[in-house]
């Protein structure tokens, strides 16, 4: 799991950082010298696209994600635990049905192009199936992980 939280944010953190390289250049070109690019505009949605959901990848990774702890800690444990796998599997399941439309979707653009850079749309539309899944994955992965801590924590007490 670390190579793969490695890549992931390897890959969202490079494509932030062509995100500013671009933005920075179009801005330059515009207002100090007059000839704009015209793709730049086209290649920065691209990219927010890909940044975004590998950013969510990330940060599910990190547990990053906004929750309320609020109403939880006010429940006991074990109902807290309950809801808690509950929510995970939702969240798994909303996320794997994500990523079957996003493939879909992508699949039915991948003969539309771009109209500046001539690039297909299946491209682009595959951040979504991409950052659900591996979501998923990662949502997985904490589910398992904390059902044997508390397991393993019921059996000590």
């Amino acid at each position: 799991m670390r190579l793969f939280g490695k890549v992931a944010e390897f890959s969202a953190a490079f494509a932030l950082f062509v995100l500013v390289v671009v933005t920075i250049g179009a801005v330059f070109m515009r207002y100090f010298i007059g000839q704009p690019l015209q793709w730049t505009e086209e290649m920065s949605g691209m990219l927010m696209i890909w940044v975004v959901m590998l950013g969510g990848v990330v940060a599910e990774r990190d547990r990053a994600h906004l929750t309320i702890p609020f109403l939880m800690e006010m429940l006991p444990g074990k109902l807290r635990r309950v809801i808690a796998v509950l929510v995970a599997l939702l969240s798994i399941a909303l996320l794997l049905y994500m990523a079957w439309l996003g493939y879909r979707l992508a699949e039915m653009a991948q003969f539309k192009v771009t109209q500046i850079l001539k690039v297909s749309w299946f491209w682009i539309d595959l951040a979504v199936p991409v950052g659900a899944l591996a979501t998923a994955i990662y949502t997985l992965y904490w589910l398992i992980n904390d059902t044997k801590q508390s397991d393993s924590g019921d059996k000590m007490q």
